[in-house]
């Protein structure tokens, strides 16, 4: 018997025990949504699209999940280095203090953000007394509190591909006399982007759908901190058709990340 004769009896012996839970736990999974896709209200759905409770929102949370990834993108990537190619004492505890925001619940993390950046906070109380600037409540609040919840998903990815990446050609490139900046820029970044760009569509789409923090730190007001989630929350209350009508797009939106990052996350081993 080949190999691959071999692998395909293995695979062939489906104990009972284990397909039955498999099955439950997978339509556990998939009937919510289908529930979702079967509840919508298709018919109207271009007019509830176009909606200017919905335009609103969507323009608010594309604005401030886009703006939330670049202040990630310009933190994450150097820390992601630095958690990579670093020979610092403490950088297990570092990683794992990057990491809480991936476990802490995000109404938490919102009252963190209150207690540092609030208008009484820590630092937001300096903000305030100097520049006059306070961020809780307002748009950029909104993007702040995306970014603390976000940026650990772009981090991971970015330090598992620099982890990858073969030290060689930076060592070449330091050989041949190449600054450590020049060798970040042209040799490092380039071999670890498809880390950088699979972390930005995570931390991009994971921005898109945070609701604890914002809602925390930010607030709920129309036009300026109402992003898609809280949308949906709102109108649950009032309007239920419209908050299945954002659900589906941030349900479209959530498919698509996975399309695109599917050979990274989604495919199973050969």
């Amino acid at each position: 018997m080949t190999e691959v004769a071999r692998r395909r009896a293995v695979r062939g012996r489906r104990p009972l025990i284990l397909v039955l839970p498999a099955v439950c736990g997978l339509a556990f999974l998939i009937l919510p949504l289908v529930g979702l896709l079967l509840r919508a209200p298709w018919r109207s759905l271009p007019e509830r699209l176009s909606s200017p409770e919905v335009v609103e929102a969507l323009q608010l949370s594309l604005v401030c999940a886009t703006a939330a990834t670049v202040v990630c993108v310009v933190l994450g990537i150097p820390l992601a280095w630095l958690l990579a190619r670093g020979d610092l004492p403490g950088l297990g505890l570092v990683r794992a203090l990057v990491t809480v925001p991936l476990v802490l619940p995000p109404v938490v993390g919102g009252v963190a953000l209150l207690l540092v950046l609030g208008r009484r906070g820590i630092i937001g109380r300096h903000l305030e007394e100097w520049f006059g600037f306070s961020l809780p409540f307002t748009t950029p609040g909104v993007i702040v509190a995306e970014a603390f919840v976000a940026m650990p998903f772009l981090v991971i990815a970015v330090e598992g591909a620099l982890r990858g990446a073969d030290p060689r050609y930076e060592e070449a490139a330091a050989t041949l006399g190449a600054s450590r900046w020049l060798t970040f820029r042209r040799v490092t970044l380039p071999s670890v982007m498809p880390g950088v760009v699979a972390g930005a569509v995570l931390c991009w789409a994971r921005a898109l759908g945070e609701f604890g923090a914002t809602i925390t730190f930010a607030g709920n007001f129309p036009g300026t901190t109402t992003t898609m989630p809280l949308a949906v929350y709102m109108a649950l209350e009032t309007n239920p058709e419209d908050a299945i009508v954002l659900s589906l797009v941030l349900l479209a939106v959530s498919v698509a990340v996975l399309a695109a990052l599917r050979d990274r996350w989604t495919r199973g081993p050969m």
